[in-house]
């Protein structure tokens, strides 16, 4: 389906798709600090998994460390929307650093619980992926007895020792489908097991995969819009595949590749929560010139949901923080 001899197809689009609450709140935080404190304003690991969000950010004067100390006293710092562990919360404010922290809200409840069940006297079980830094930040919650499981296997490994105080948690962009059967799992060896209120898998990860579900049937290949690092992104590319349908990642429209589409009439596109939408339009208009005729957008759930400011960054008007954007 090269652009010079081009095959006509349909493109359908998730719904919802991109951005999540958690991500506008994080890129947000570190726009109006640049807004009212002035460049550099240092951000600790990348503000979310996305490339063109944290190039776009580094040319406003965020500068991205995952060292402290490559921070200057005094300066303004950022926790990512990731969170991190209470080791570097406090080594920051040992620092002095100015400190707003863009924890994403759904990722601080389950530090919360963390830290109110700990003082209870429960262990836990993280299920999740080592090295990814939300999983850092929460196993960081506690110097000892969170135990990280991976899958299903790592269960069996556990070195729990309180079976009858024992809690789950989660990372928050997971599968659903794996984290439930990982979940089983855990409650068969420790029936006891304490679970959340509410799953920790947040709603933002579980609209994009219902969504997926939906539009992986219907079409005849998936594009999803997300970088590498994009842990939910690359669960929507996994779950269109264990669906059956063929599935590709790309950072941006020049990675789409024309050979994906040969054969292929119906192309379904949809976009990991960290992925702006500037980046699915430009994916639109390159799917365009490679031969779609029609872009429809598939019914779904409508998200309504803000999350509130850290204190001291609310007495921007938005006019000026969107003319920081411009």
């Amino acid at each position: 389906m090269a652009v010079q001899d081009p095959q006509s197809h349909d493109v359908l689009l998730a719904e919802p798709r991109g951005f999540c609450a958690g991500v506008d709140r994080a890129i947000e935080i570190v726009e109006r600090a640049l807004v009212k404190f002035g460049a550099p304003i240092y951000v600790r690991h990348e503000i979310v998994h996305n490339t063109y969000v944290v190039n776009d950010l580094k040319a406003k004067g965020a500068i991205f460390i995952e060292d402290l100390a490559e921070v200057p006293p005094g300066a303004t710092l950022v926790f990512s929307a990731h969170g991190v562990s209470q080791a570097v919360r406090q080594e920051a404010q040992e620092r002095g650093f100015s400190i707003f922290d863009a924890t994403c809200p759904l990722v601080t409840k389950v530090h919360v619980e963390v830290a109110k069940l700990h003082k209870e006297g429960y262990e836990f079980i993280m299920i999740g992926h080592k090295g990814h830094p939300e999983v850092e930040g929460t196993m960081g919650q506690l110097s000892e007895g969170i135990f990280l499981v991976e899958d299903v296997e790592d269960v069996d490994r556990a070195p729990v020792t309180r079976p009858d105080k024992l809690a789950v948690v989660t990372q928050t962009t997971l599968s659903v489908d794996d984290a439930a059967e990982i979940l089983a799992a855990v409650k068969r060896r420790f029936p006891l097991v304490r679970e959340p209120k509410q799953q920790d898998i947040c709603y933002a990860t579980q609209n994009r995969q219902d969504a997926v579900k939906v539009l992986a049937p219907q079409v005849d290949v998936v594009i999803v819009v997300g970088s590498p690092t994009s842990s939910n992104s690359n669960r929507l590319r996994e779950l269109a595949e264990r669906l059956g349908t063929p599935a590709h990642m790309v950072d941006a429209a020049s990675d789409l590749q024309p050979e994906w589409f040969e054969g292929r009439s119906r192309v379904g596109l949809t976009a990991g929560a960290s992925a702006p939408d500037i980046l699915v339009q430009q994916v639109i208009a390159r799917l365009r010139e490679m031969g779609a005729v029609s872009v429809r957008k598939m019914d779904g759930v409508q998200e309504t949901i803000r999350f509130p400011l850290p204190m001291g960054l609310g007495d921007k008007s938005m006019a000026e923080v969107a003319a920081s954007r411009s």
